[in-house]
């Protein structure tokens, strides 16, 4: 990256956490970058700055000069002190060029910066479920109730009437009511709903003279989903729908970082199967460490802090038909082991969270809790490596990350129309405007009966991290990034007898400063 990119960079790093610079400060800051990198300049003023209480709106030259000398001064003693520990854990200054042979220098800046890494939600030794009636019960009442909360927050549909009052109206009457959807079936070119509250039931008719939006709206509601009906009660307890209201996201303005730290999201490693493409993950490993890429793939590799997998360490055993034939380690504890051994090469600086996948070892029910210990004995001395539960709210360096395997969008791909495996981030949205990660029971999906629904989205994350398809796919839907990450694994015989066509290989990496995605291909060559 050429001087002048590095003090774009900087200028853009600054705008974006809603600073500006003076003129005399820009001018300070472009005479300091013929010495130091303005961008390291930058990252480091703005990390300072973020713990003010009062932040100026406008960096002067004088604010910028003393934050630089009072940093300057930091990291010569803080230098000082490692010189007379150890010698090779002196900081190293950051590169301003390249060595004479040409190779690209390697700075590490995400090792100098804190971890900032919190789980906020994760079912992980919460749940207790045995199976009972009662307990299935339970779960339905709490997503009704929870869902039901989250709708009335909305103009919309705060004034929605109990199913039970609205049955009780004058023909013609208009209204709105709330239920969970028990059934959707299509007679005579018109679409019948049938919801329930939790003390009555309902039947909504959606005629064939609908508007095309209701219509569309109709075909993309799940089963099980709690939604708001617009209705027109009439002489019958039968009720015509005029609109339909999802609990769906407002529009957020999105949480950043305060300096430049990048989080990589992957998933569906699968470790084990003669399908996981070794060659690329190894490539995957050494960019960790400066060993790989180009030298824009190195300069962003210098600022990962964190990598978020989200399911699938392992192909597991006897999880599809055929399975056997396509395993080269035919032992889950041993697929774990050798998972292990390419990620504890991955800098210690770097945060690692591991989420289970319908392959892992844990139960196949919805929600996951972590992969059992025993199975992950060798990471019990490594700090930086991190086992959660399945769905998982985590806050990485301020920016609230929700991670979910997907499994759900199976669900999705097979009934919704217009859904496929090659657009995952479609399905995807329509779970954050159903405000549920998996609301659908009995079909493909198990829901394990708790007494609290853990797949509800109560609140809204700033990206939306799944798995599960193998194929790559991103969007902004309503402030909130959602990307599912694709995976390691080439085509499978069962990928291909479901018409599945993976992105091995290719990983988004997120700055959590500005939001950008890069996607780096780790199958071709650089």
């Amino acid at each position: 990256m050429s001087e002048n990119e590095r003090m774009q960079k900087a200028i853009e790093a600054t705008i974006t956490t809603g600073y500006q610079l003076s003129t005399d400060a820009f001018n300070y800051l472009l005479q300091c970058s013929k010495k130091t990198d303005p961008l390291t300049i930058m990252s480091m003023v703005l990390h300072e700055m973020n713990k003010l209480k009062e932040k100026p709106f406008i960096i002067e030259k004088n604010f910028l000069e003393n934050m630089v000398k009072q940093l300057m001064q930091t990291h010569k003693a803080a230098q000082a002190v490692q010189n007379e520990k150890n010698q090779e854990n002196t900081i190293p200054q950051p590169p301003k060029s390249q060595t004479a042979s040409g190779e690209d220098i390697f700075y590490p800046h995400a090792k100098y910066i804190p971890s900032e890494l919190e789980i906020l939600e994760d079912a992980t030794g919460k749940l207790t479920s045995n199976g009972t009636l009662e307990e299935y019960t339970a779960l339905f009442q709490d997503r009704y109730k929870r869902l039901e909360k989250i709708l009335r927050k909305r103009i919309d549909a705060k004034t929605a009437t109990p199913i039970r009052e609205a049955l009780k109206s004058q023909p013609k009457t208009k209204l709105k009511i709330i239920g969970i959807l028990t059934e959707k079936r299509d007679a005579k070119q018109q679409t019948i709903l049938s919801i329930e509250d939790l003390n009555s039931s309902a039947t909504v008719l959606i005629p064939n003279n609908a508007p095309d939006e209701v219509k569309k709206k109709a075909l993309q509601i799940l089963l099980d989903q709690v939604i708001c009906i617009a209705v027109i009660k009439t002489r019958t307890n039968l009720f015509l729908a005029e609109d339909i209201i999802f609990p769906d996201v407002e529009r957020k303005i999105p949480q950043r970082a305060q300096e430049e730290v990048y989080a990589v999201l992957t998933s569906d490693i699968h470790v084990g199967s003669t399908k996981f493409n070794k060659e690329a993950f190894k490539k995957f490993i050494l960019w960790f460490k400066g060993k790989y890429g180009t030298p824009e793939m190195k300069e962003i590799a210098g600022r990962v802090k964190y990598l978020l997998i989200a399911g699938d360490i392992i192909d597991g055993i006897g999880v599809y038909p055929g399975q056997q034939r396509e395993l080269t380690i035919r032992d889950a504890c041993r697929q774990y082991d050798q998972a292990i051994k390419y990620l504890e090469k991955i800098p210690k600086y770097v945060e690692i969270v591991l989420a289970p996948g319908n392959h892992d070892t844990t139960r196949k029910a919805l929600p996951q809790p972590a992969i059992p210990p025993e199975y992950l004995t060798s990471i019990k001395d490594k700090n930086n490596i991190h086992s959660v539960g399945s769905p998982c709210l985590l806050n990485v360096h301020g920016v609230d990350i929700l991670m979910d395997h997907g499994r759900s969008l199976d669900d999705i791909i097979a009934t919704i129309p217009e859904m496929s495996y090659e657009h995952p981030e479609k399905s995807m949205s329509l779970l954050l405007r159903g405000r549920h990660l998996a609301p659908v029971y009995g079909e493909k999906i198990m829901l394990a009966p708790e007494n609290r629904d853990y797949l509800v989205i109560d609140k809204i994350p700033d990206i939306l991290h799944a798995g599960h398809v193998h194929v790559l796919g991103y969007c902004n839907y309503k402030g909130v990034l959602v990307v599912n990450s694709g995976c390691w694994q080439e085509q499978t015989e069962y990928m291909e007898k479901l018409g599945l066509v993976p992105t091995p290989g290719k990983v988004p990496v997120i700055n959590l400063m500005t939001r950008k995605i890069t996607i780096l291909d780790f199958k071709t060559e650089n």
